[in-house]
């Protein structure tokens, strides 16, 4: 860990050198470890640390944008100059406000020591029961399991300078036989939050009984969807139209909808960076505090996340949500998201429906139109049918093209316990439950 006086010190360098130019500095270390295994047996660990550096410079109007990881004084005085050139290259951008001024920053605790220093004999020792168990079943067991520390700090010209340091674990496996499979996930700050013994457990009773799946008719049921199915409704939700650039732009499913309810009022849906039960981080890229952002309440859409240029375009204040300099073309995006939890066991739901489909997850999902976020994908790690308020056999996986808007419109009950999810596409985090929707249009058979 280099430490909020360390980065500061890097950052500090950064500017010194830029003299009289206005510039940002983004300085972005990680110390990640990996543990991977396939075949029920370990066969990767690997370790990386790496910082990162992302510099813009601002002349006038003209931004320049260079990104480095040499922290030597060669580099540091190259990453500058690159900068500098690129800004005199550049067409002005008339939107952009400036740098953000010196303001506060919440206390925000997402460092555990024990995650930091979990080591890879604790990573192997937990993989090995994951293994153990599947071997004993006679099936296939891969997966990874991840721990690390990540550093964050955002500093200007202007003043600003704020610093954010979290430790992160990640447990993912997939168990699998001839023709099927179970999949489990879990993710946190806190390497003790994280069962990967039960969720291993948990991926060998799919696999045992999805065995042998038979196939159904296209159209539409109700079904259950189990938390990996629920992230996926709220990422492509996310990635298609939470942003305000999506709405600026007239393509996002909030477009013309603000202040209507177009869900099911079981539905909540925030975003919240403050929060710990989520992956906390209380600034965005741009050193500007993060605030709650109540997206959907009770089904009605308020409105959507801002930095600050959607934000002055459209007479609104920023949310706190810049994304880093390299991805500040697609607009600003929610990523700490929860959806609120409802009052029943996945037991209930289930028992909750005559005829239906139980989908443990959503797969290889592609947007088809924005204007109601409608998605065309799969099934995958086992669907089962409901019968009679009971799962009755496995059904070969399915392909599906569904409006997720309509799908949380359809929401009848929505399950009592949540799971902290982390993305492995930009580190977007999700707290989801589990979810009873009256009817989801499948097209056919995968195979």
């Amino acid at each position: 860990m280099l430490g909020q006086k360390g980065a500061e010190t890097v950052c500090k360098d950064v500017l010194t050198r830029a003299g009289t130019d206005q510039v940002e500095v983004l300085f972005m270390v990680e110390d990640q470890s990996l543990t991977r295994f396939a075949n029920n047996t370990i066969h990767q660990n690997v370790a990386e640390r790496n910082g990162r550096l992302m510099v813009r410079v601002l002349q006038g109007k003209r931004i320049g944008l260079a990104t480095s990881n040499r922290m030597d004084r060669d580099g540091l005085d190259a990453l500058v100059e690159n900068g500098r050139t690129n800004a005199e290259a550049s067409a002005e951008d008339p939107d952009y406000p400036g740098l953000p001024e010196p303001t506060e920053y919440s206390a925000i605790e997402a460092f555990d020591q024990a995650t930091a220093d979990f080591s890879p004999e604790a990573r192997a020792r937990a993989v090995a029961q994951v293994c153990r168990l599947s071997g004993e079943k006679g099936l296939n067991g891969s997966g990874t399991f991840s721990t690390g520390t990540s550093e964050v700090a955002v500093a200007n010209s202007q003043g600003v300078f704020a610093y954010h340091i979290s430790t992160n674990a990640d447990f993912q496996t997939v168990v699998m036989s001839g023709d099927s499979s179970g999949r489990e996930q879990g993710s946190g700050w806190r390497v003790a939050d994280i069962p990967v013994e039960f969720l291993g457990e948990t991926a060998i009773q799919k696999a045992e009984v999805g065995r042998s799946p038979g196939k159904i008719d296209a159209g539409e049921y109700p079904v259950v969807l189990t938390p990996y199915a629920t992230e996926d409704l709220l990422n492509m939700l996310n990635y298609y139209g939470m942003g305000a650039q999506t709405l600026l732009e007239g393509r996002s499913w909030m477009s013309d909808r603000l202040g209507e309810r177009v869900m099911s009022g079981l539905i909540d849906i925030w975003d919240d960076g403050l929060d710990p039960n989520g992956v906390p981080m209380p600034f965005d890229y741009e050193g500007v505090p993060k605030r709650r952002v109540d997206i959907v309440q009770k089904g009605k859409v308020n409105g959507p996340v801002y930095d600050r240029i959607t934000g002055g375009k459209m007479g609104k204040t920023t949310t706190g949500h810049a994304p880093p300099a390299t991805m500040r073309s697609l607009g600003p995006m929610a990523t700490n998201l929860f959806m609120a939890r409802g009052t029943a066991s996945t037991d209930e739901l289930i028992r909750s429906t005559d005829r239906g489909l139980f989908v443990s997850r959503f797969w290889y999902t592609r947007l088809v139109h924005p204007r109601d976020c409608v998605i065309t994908g799969m099934t995958r790690d086992g669907v089962f049918l409901i019968k009679d308020g009971e799962l009755t056999y496995p059904i070969k996986d399915l392909r599906f093209t569904q409006s997720y808007v309509e799908a949380l419109a359809n929401v009848e009950m929505v399950g009592s316990e949540t799971r902290l999810l982390v993305s492995e596409f930009g580190g977007y985090a999700t707290r989801i439950p589990a979810l009873k929707i009256g009817k989801f249009n499948f097209t056919g058979s995968t195979v």
